[in-house]
């Protein structure tokens, strides 16, 4: 049986809410060579991520100095 309109729209709103940690997370947007954002994606997508979230953790250990960039 198919979905009535208002469960799709339930659904639309649900996929939509956002989390207590998002709601203090800002948007930034930056520049990568095609052919890397292109690996970074399918990767995030095999190890089941989100590039928000390796960039995310990247950043955090590169602020802890966790390592460095030459």
């Amino acid at each position: 049986m198919p979905a009535s309109k208002k469960d799709s729209q339930s659904k639309i709103k649900q996929d939509k809410k956002i989390s207590k940690d998002d709601k203090y997370k800002k948007n930034t947007s930056l520049r990568l060579d095609a052919k890397t954002l292109k690996e970074l994606k399918v990767k995030a997508i095999n190890d089941d991520l989100s590039v928000q979230k390796i960039m995310e953790k990247l950043i955090k250990g590169y602020l802890k100095g966790e390592f460095k960039i030459d």
